[in-house]
């Protein structure tokens, strides 16, 4: 207890985080801080008979901001596990097979007045400029040269704008997790469930019992026990919400490769036959995937495709994963809080996994209860999830609605499908003038709904009014000046892998490894 404190005496005494993998030591390095207050004890029980799935490698901007909360070194980090940077991700063959554009972190030119910048580019499309938008994107400029810089204090202010995230190896993150969260005094037990105990007067969570006998008893359930939800759904039935209507791939596969160079700085997703493979560049391997529906190609098919298109040696043979995407109805019922997989699951096309057990965990620090568990607390941590699934959810249904490709039944499915209502405003409202509005804090950027709209072949009929209003002339040469630098700073930028061994790289043993 931190000197001079009067702790509540509703303060919890024990949080029990129900499996290890990602989501639970993202959660035990968080909550570890509860550890201060000299009361609370936060433990984690897993097993290593279950695996863990591992396969979300590829992540977004935010997650700087969730290392950078814990205190950890951003070049150790890259070390342990074996990380490159990741600048955005390059779509193949959505919108029409042989096509490709990229979704970049971080925005497009700079708003000139008051009017968005892609709306400056409508306006000189339609007066026949053939400047492509990504020529304004200094992610795009730079991941294409397969080149990458830091954005310091002192760098110029286009350089600034460059955002980033990580490909990483999502064991040894959790391992580096583990190691951070046991040194602030969390504490790990080997063992696999087998029962939850309810208690009779509220139906909360009393305690689990484990193979070997062992009872463990807790105020907060923090269950990360993946897909099969072992508390917030077989013991407390918090229900799920299928979203397979509109997301219909059902299985993938994952299979690493030997290191390629050049190591590229971005995550690349192609659009396969009924689905896509991943690409995700490391330090010591290569993860690639095939993400399929089950309806539309066998699991041999689906096998043969994925191996196909590999660029390097398989280190492995691939490994099966089955889902149903969509959201468990409650992530938050009476004591117990999922999170991961247990919350529910969306296909990793644009490296949500990982962010998402991020928002999960900062929501839960920003609602801790105390032992009365406040249901106002549960109530809108509830909303807040079910809204970012939402969210995502649309985000991704964009890639699959906005095809033009007809070259299998899988591809004509999604096309023809009906969509949210939500998504279907946004479309519409973006074909007929190119705006765009967020609600809510909503995770994707409008440069990012721009991109993908775009990208994908939705080209808007006009364009904002205000940008005739401004001087044209100017606008087109600062336009032009903008695009100059971008080529000019992505041209100085070191080679990524060249930047990753000065200022991360791994040992060499791990490499070869």
């Amino acid at each position: 207890m931190r000197p001079g404190s009067d702790p509540s005496p509703h303060t919890l005494k024990h949080v029990l985080i129900v499996g290890g993998g990602t989501a639970g030591w993202m959660a035990a390095a968080a909550l570890s801080r509860l550890i201060g207050n000299g009361i609370t004890r936060v433990s984690v029980v897993e097993s290593e008979e279950i695996g863990t799935v591992g396969v979300g490698e590829a992540t977004i901007p935010p997650i700087l901001s969730f290392n950078g909360l814990l205190g950890i070194d951003e070049a150790e980090f890259m070390r342990a596990t074996q990380a490159s940077f990741k600048l955005g991700i390059e779509f193949v063959n959505w919108d029409r097979t042989g096509d490709r554009y990229m979704h970049p972190f971080g925005g497009f030119g700079v708003d000139m007045e008051g009017v968005q910048f892609h709306q400056h580019w409508l306006r000189r499309r339609a007066q026949g400029d053939a400047t492509p938008l990504w020529d304004y994107s200094l992610s795009t400029v730079a991941a294409r040269a397969d080149r990458f810089v830091k954005p310091g204090r002192d760098a110029p202010s286009a350089l600034q704008t460059l955002k980033y995230a990580y490909h990483f190896d999502a064991g040894l993150y959790a391992g580096f997790l583990r190691r951070y969260a046991e040194t602030r005094g969390v504490v790990r037990h080997e063992g696999r469930i087998v029962d939850v105990a309810l208690r009779a007067s509220d139906g909360f969570v009393e305690a689990v019992t484990l193979a070997d006998g062992r009872r463990m008893e807790a105020d907060l359930f923090v269950d990360c026990s993946g897909f099969q939800g072992l508390i917030i759904e077989k013991a407390l039935h918090a229900g799920y919400e299928d979203w397979s209507h509109w997301l219909p791939c059902d299985r993938a596969l994952a299979v690493p490769t030997g290191r390629v160079e050049p190591l590229t700085p971005y995550t690349r997703a192609t659009a396969g036959s009924a689905g896509w493979r991943w690409r995700i560049p490391l330090q010591h391997r290569t993860g690639n995937g095939h993400v399929y529906c089950s309806a539309h190609i066998s699991d041999d098919d689906a096998r043969a495709e994925l191996m196909a298109g590999l660029d390097g040696p398989p280190l492995a043979e691939p490994r099966a994963l089955r889902f149903v995407t969509g959201r468990r109805r409650s992530a938050w019922v009476r004591n117990c809080v999922s999170l991961g997989l247990a919350s529910g699951f969306l296909e990793p096309l644009e490296s949500t996994s990982i962010h998402l057990i991020q928002s999960g965990v900062s929501k839960l620090m920003t609602m801790f209860p105390d032992d009365r568990f406040d249901p106002l607390l549960s109530a809108e941590y509830n909303r807040l999830s079910q809204l970012q699934f939402e969210q995502v959810r649309d985000f991704i249904i964009l890639h699959y609605k906005a095809t033009r490709r007809d070259d299998t039944p899988f591809w004509r499915q999604v096309r023809d499908m009906p969509i949210p209502d939500s998504l279907a405003r946004k479309i519409d409202l973006f074909r007929a003038t190119g705006r765009l509005f967020r609600y809510e804090d909503e995770l994707f950027s409008e440069a990012s709904w721009v991109a993908v709209l775009l990208g994908q072949g939705i080209v808007p009929q006009a364009y904002e009014p205000l940008a005739d209003a401004v001087d044209g002339p100017l606008t087109d040469r600062r336009m032009d000046a903008i695009a100059r630098v971008i080529r000019d700073i992505a041209a100085d930028m070191p080679e990524h892998q060249a930047f990753i061994a000065r200022y991360c790289g791994a040992p060499s043993a791990a490499l070869a490894s």
